[in-house]
């Protein structure tokens, strides 16, 4: 850059001395003519340096593809939109790279981490103490509402914590109880090791203590299930919802973003992007994935899957 700043002084400074001798030769034409001709190569001169310099700054910026070899996430199903959104924004921009993600829960998600099948452990709940001291590592990367659905036609619309609580533990069972129809209510729920679980039954204090109908493998069953189910209830990430369920309010407040943000809705947790030791420690692949989740970039991606972004 500085021998292309150099070259553009020297053919200015030539385009001055131009000026100059033309100048002294009494003619207008010569002078207007030689003018004309210097700022020609002036401008011909600092084409040719925008050019190299954009030249320089493509080089520079492509650079990092050079990253190559296969990174794997394993875990949480419930992450599963934001770790697809991040595999193919990441691939795209280091297209030798592969990246893969298995979704197999969260606590499997950690067992694959800390068997060294995985690279990252996607993890939908704040991490045990048995696995932090494993040396596994949180590192956050969203914050995820828990919406509690029903189907379609169920005419309650708000539940209190206590209810909810009293839901799940079997002490109410029918609807006709919080004002709606006589019907039995089917509690569905997910698998055990399930992140969604853990941090649903953790936030109710109803560990163990569910008193499930059906506990379902994965997120996108709990939404069929409840959806298709007449007195059903179920709880799911809340970047899943669709129209063919509805989300209750909690103690009067929805479920969205802006008052999970402002702490009013109750029931939301982190999602995790677990590793083996530090960030740092890691290899150039896994710090790179981080460094784009952790960029302006990564938090237009988490938003665009419809989580919260990590302040």
């Amino acid at each position: 850059m500085k021998r292309q700043l150099n070259k553009v002084m020297a053919l200015a400074g030539a385009a001055i001395l131009t000026f100059s001798l033309a100048g002294c030769s009494g003619s207008a034409n010569e002078t207007t003519a030689a003018t004309t001709a210097a700022a020609a190569d002036t401008e011909a001169a600092a084409a040719d340096t925008t050019a190299e310099a954009s030249s320089e700054e493509a080089s520079e910026e492509a650079a990092p593809a050079d990253l190559s070899g296969s990174i794997t996430m394993a875990g949480s199903t419930s992450m599963e939109k934001l770790a697809n959104a991040l595999s193919e924004v990441f691939m795209e921009k280091y297209p030798n790279v592969s990246m893969q993600a298995e979704f197999t829960g969260s606590s499997a998600g950690i067992e694959a981490l800390l068997a060294g099948q995985a690279d990252i452990g996607n993890v939908s709940r704040e991490l045990k103490a048995e696995e932090l001291e494993k040396g596994v590592v949180s590192n956050v990367v969203a914050i995820d509402g828990i919406a509690v659905i029903k189907d379609n036609a169920n005419a309650v619309a708000d539940l209190t914590k206590q209810q909810l609580t009293d839901i799940y533990t079997g002490t109410i069972t029918n609807w006709s109880e919080l004002g709606g129809e006589n019907q039995p209510i089917v509690v569905i729920g997910r698998e055990a090791g399930s992140g969604t679980r853990g941090a649903f039954e953790e936030i109710l204090g109803v560990e163990d203590a569910c008193a499930y109908s059906n506990e379902l493998d994965s997120t996108g069953a709990v939404v069929a299930k409840v959806a298709s189910t007449p007195g059903a209830i179920g709880y799911v990430s809340l970047d899943v919802l669709d129209d063919t369920v509805t989300p209750f309010s909690l103690e009067g407040v929805e479920p969205t973003a802006e008052n999970i943000k402002a702490g009013d809705y109750f029931l939301s947790r982190p999602f995790v992007m677990a590793t083996l030791g530090e960030i740092s420690e890691q290899n150039e692949l896994v710090q790179a994935t981080f460094d784009l989740i952790y960029s302006e970039e990564g938090s237009a991606l988490v938003e665009a899957v419809g989580l919260i972004t990590v302040d």
